[in-house]
């Protein structure tokens, strides 16, 4: 299509001013994977005068079915560059530019860097740097549209400072824990032999040591502790010979013989099957003539026998050795062979011994890297979207919405509504900002908390970074330098009302610009660049008195919508995905729509 039939048929759709005010947009785009491709090409299509795309990933040969903007050459490449430059050539008259670089730690994404563009969209699947953008974007006062899929579901919202919800705003689910006696001595699920093998066996031996202290023991018995202990002890014991041939052999023994029949001795009667030692003799006479290597390339789609197991685990185990003695930090990676093909192997053959179902490497990293199957056109769909509600936030705000594709029972519905304003529960949104700049290597504690006394008017205040650095009894830090308490530039302090008052004042967030990007040099010690803001108040809820009388207790589903919110549903006719997600701590989807709120529903035939 030639650029001029292109614009004309941009303008008879959205009219010339609208199509004035895209082409003289800067707006940034924050990942370029399945989502982000297709909103790259829709913004590139649609005109944005300039367009900066940002991305820290480069390109996975697992990538190719669905980010159409990369083909096989394009492996290892970064996917921010490649991505621009497959891009230009639907529009050459856009403006792109690429950038490398981590969103969270890079230091030139400040707030003012943030400050240059008209709209920012979110096309991530990490949750700590879709927050990060949202706090950055709600600091600069920047729109920013939100979006997500997860298999056949996915949303997109607009985030406005003090006008919607931000991504903090709905909670998020945790991701799943097990306890320790699940995981090492009554597995009963795949999921427990791939977590087992993925975050215990493959740590000990060739990543980081384990903090015990940091595992889930709420289930576990002392005794159970102390014998996990030591088997950790023994474990460790054998890195002193990972430079050794017999290291395989030794750490098959200890965890599928030894172990394993430690286990079955002590084993009590509870109606579950008594663990299988394995024996050494037997399997590698059974796995003489197997090739590990080949087993683990050629039968990823199927279930691995146990003698296959025994001879990938072998293999994979040789290969992580030399990279652990060459001095190579390892941690697991879906995308890394070796690593995968070692938790893989010794998954099948822990779910073995303890009678579990096994599956196959395709099943298992599905498990172990927490994935969804991504959809194509669900990712098209929200998209399409998210760059129609960009393009609405910058011509026509009022008609901005939020988009979901949920689930209800075997239909999936597709819900437009009007953005839900901030909860008042959630400290992001409903924060007081100031952008700040001060020499933190100078600047000394005292001197911030009188700045924020001029108008942060309580005595009984908190001030917290990282950690708390402030309250009125912790006051040891008053002479120490902001830099000295771990403050520095591009980095968030939250003032908070530490007081037992009624009305009480709402948290007050400062951000330390960096005096290079800041403009002209102050000579007050801290100087504000944004307005001083009027720092919100709110009074305290106290609990209701039980009523002993009461026979019912009635619960509000504080999470509907009301009738007036939802402007429409369409049910989507079509197969819903079977898969269940591990951990959700990443692609969220919200789930807060329900059936009963709608004016009206269509289903699509």
């Amino acid at each position: 299509m030639s650029t001029t039939k292109r614009h004309s048929d941009l303008e008879r759709t959205f009219g010339k001013e609208a199509v004035a005010t895209i082409a003289s947009s800067h707006v940034l785009l924050v990942g370029a994977g399945g989502v982000g491709c297709e909103m790259l090409k829709n913004l590139v299509l649609l005109g944005f005068g300039k367009i900066t795309v940002l991305d820290l990933d480069t390109v996975d040969l697992s990538n190719l079915n669905r980010q159409f903007l990369f083909g096989h050459e394009h492996i290892k490449q970064p996917k921010s560059v490649v991505a621009r430059a497959t891009a230009q050539k639907f529009n050459p008259h856009v403006d792109i530019t690429s950038h490398l670089a981590n969103i969270i730690t890079d230091p030139k994404f400040t707030v003012s860097w943030y400050k240059g563009f008209d709209l920012v969209y979110n096309a991530l699947d990490n949750l700590e740097a879709r927050r990060h953008v949202n706090r950055m974007c709600l600091t600069a006062n920047v729109p920013l549209v939100e979006s997500g899929t997860t298999g056949f579901l996915g949303q997109t919202q607009v985030i406005l400072a003090g006008k919607t919800e931000c991504v903090d705003c709905v909670p998020k689910e945790t991701p799943k824990s097990f306890p320790i006696c699940t995981i090492r001595s009554t597995p009963s699920q795949p999921v427990h032999t791939v977590v087992w093998a993925k975050s215990f066996l493959f740590v000990q031996l060739f990543g980081n040591d384990l903090d015990l202290g940091e595992m889930d023991e709420s289930e576990a018995s002392k005794e159970e502790l102390n014998t996990l202990k030591k088997e950790t002890a023994e474990l460790l014991e054998l890195r002193d010979v990972i430079s050794k041939p017999e290291f395989g052999k030794n750490v098959f023994c200890k965890i599928f013989d030894v172990d394993i029949a430690r286990q079955a001795e002590h084993n009590v009667d509870n109606g579950r099957q008594k663990p299988d030692p394995q024996s050494w003799d037997e399997l590698e006479k059974l796995a003489k003539h197997l090739d590990g290597a080949h087993i683990a390339k050629s039968r990823a789609q199927n279930v691995w026998s146990r003698e296959e197991a025994f001879a990938v685990f072998l293999d994979a185990t040789k290969r992580l050795q030399t990279r652990f003695n060459n001095g190579e930090t390892l941690e697991f990676d879906k995308d890394d062979e070796d690593t995968l093909d070692f938790v893989v192997a010794a998954a099948t053959l822990f779910a073995t011994v303890h009678h579990v179902t096994t599956k196959s490497k395709f099943d298992l990293k599905q498990i172990a890297g927490n994935i969804i199957p991504a959809i194509a056109t669900t990712n098209a769909m929200i998209a399409a979207l998210a760059v129609q509600q960009g393009v609405w936030q910058l011509t026509s705000p009022e008609r901005a919405r939020d988009y979901y594709i949920s689930r209800r029972g075997g239909d999936r519905f597709f819900t437009v509504t009007k953005p839900a304003p901030p909860s008042s529960s959630c400290v992001t949104s409903s924060a007081a900002r100031v952008v700040v700049m001060c020499d933190v290597d100078k600047t000394k504690l005292s001197d911030l908390v009188e700045w924020v006394s001029k108008f942060f008017p309580k005595e009984e205040l908190a001030v917290l970074s990282s950690q708390l650095i402030y309250d009125v009894d912790f006051d040891d830090n008053l002479e120490r330098t902001l830099a000295d308490l771990g403050v520095k530039e591009r980095s968030f302090v939250t003032i908070m009302d530490d007081s037992d008052d009624d009305i009480k004042l709402r948290n007050l967030e400062i951000y330390f610009e960096p005096r290079e990007s800041a403009g002209e040099a102050s000579s007050e010690k801290i100087s504000n660049i944004t307005p001083i803001p009027t720092v919100p108040t709110y009074t305290v809820e106290k609990p209701e008195e039980d009523d002993d009388d009461d026979d019912e207790l009635e619960v509000a589903d504080t999470s509907k919508r009301g009738f007036s919110e939802i402007d429409s549903v369409v049910i989507l006719d079509e197969e819903p995905s079977k898969v269940v997600k591990v951990d959700e701590g990443t692609d969220e989807v919200k789930k807060d729509v329900q059936v009963e709120d709608v004016e009206e529903v269509v289903l699509l035939d």
